[in-house]
């Protein structure tokens, strides 16, 4: 039976992260980062994006627009499952459906931001960008392999429906509010920055968009708070114990340097866990604390929101065991390189 004092001790610890991460990002990260995500959630117009990713559209435009569209759809690893699995069963090719499914929960607006604000902003980057290159390589690995006597399918319609100009104003507005506080460091000039964006964004926000949507943006944002707030709490906690326990020497002995060794694990363990909506990031940083390699990091960064055991499962019924099990292993495979890459040259 576990001695009592050390778990007293251990769940001190893991709310004493939870105090830290709570006085450090929360104001000024996480609250403009959950508008903004709720603003492209419920303002801007999924089937807009949904209606390039059909077999009749050209590649040079199917693959580019699922590879960057999860940004502008604000999906997670949840989400990104359900729309996967209607695009590719109304006709998206596979090609530019696995791109959408690879990158999407990969550059989630939220994930983005936090991996930035929270792991550096080399590493908030080369996610993002390595993304959307590897996404792409991925679709088209498996347009290759599966497409090259496909049958011609009905593309996805035509949806209709434009994005409103306002919607990027805004989200350019929100964007700003998230990044002065990486370039004013002093709290004066600041905070009369940021209470004038905010300022702006409310008075913006109330003259170019109904009631209705307004409520939309608002309930979307709640929502968003209420289901990722509590797990990403957990996680902190969790990586504070984590921390407390794990002998260093053994992380960075594992995942530690630069090796395609250390980034092949740090995928394959990505993989097999569930990493719910952004607490990738907690844990990846208690383990950089301990030893771990900017590159493991990285391919970790890349492979968990991408993959894991329940995500498997469910692309396995809708695509089939075969073309799921080539899907998992680019998966892996290009997250180890990737990180391999990073860890050599970029660090």
């Amino acid at each position: 039976m576990p001695d009592q004092s050390l778990i007293y001790h251990l769940a001190i610890v893991g709310l004493e992260s939870v105090q830290e991460y709570l006085a450090l990002h929360v104001l000024l990260c996480l609250v403009p980062a959950f508008f903004l995500a709720g603003a492209i959630a419920s303002l801007f117009s999924k089937e807009s994006v949904l209606r390039f990713f059909g077999n009749e559209t050209p590649k040079y435009i199917s693959y580019p627009v699922a590879a960057v569209s999860g940004c502008l759809l604000a999906v997670c690893s949840c989400t990104v499952l359900p729309l996967f699995a209607g695009i590719y069963r109304r006709g998206a090719g596979i090609g530019p459906a696995t791109t959408f499914l690879f990158s999407a929960p990969a550059i989630n607006i939220l994930a983005i931001v936090y991996t930035a604000k929270i792991l550096g902003y080399d590493l908030g980057v080369a996610r993002a960008v390595i993304a959307i290159l590897l996404s792409i390589a991925i679709g088209l690995t498996m347009a290759a392999v599966f497409e090259r006597h496909r049958e011609k399918k009905e593309g996805i319609k035509n949806f209709g429906g434009k994005r409103h100009a306002h919607s990027a104003y805004l989200f350019l507005l929100l964007l700003a509010i998230l990044v002065v506080p990486e370039i004013l460091t002093e709290w004066i000039p600041l905070l009369a920055v940021e209470t004038v964006l905010v300022i702006i964004t409310v008075l913006l926000s109330f003259n170019w968009f109904s009631k209705d949507e307004l409520k939309d943006w608002m309930a979307e944002t709640w929502f968003l708070v209420k289901q990722i707030t509590p797990l990403l709490l957990f996680g902190v906690f969790f990586a504070g114990i984590m921390v407390e326990l794990l002998p260093a020497e053994y992380v960075a002995a594992v995942v530690g340097g630069a090796s395609f060794g250390a980034s092949f694990i740090a995928s394959v363990a990505a993989a097999l866990m569930y990493f719910s909506t952004l607490t990738e990031v907690p844990i990846i940083s208690a383990l950089t604390e301990l030893g771990m390699g900017r590159g493991p990091a990285l391919a970790m960064l890349l492979a968990g929101p991408a993959l894991s055991l329940p995500n498997m499962i469910v692309i396995s019924r809708i695509m089939g065991v075969k073309k799921a099990s080539i899907y998992i292993a680019l998966v892996v495979t290009v997250a180890s390189i990737a990180g391999l890459i990073f860890g050599l040259y970029f660090v």
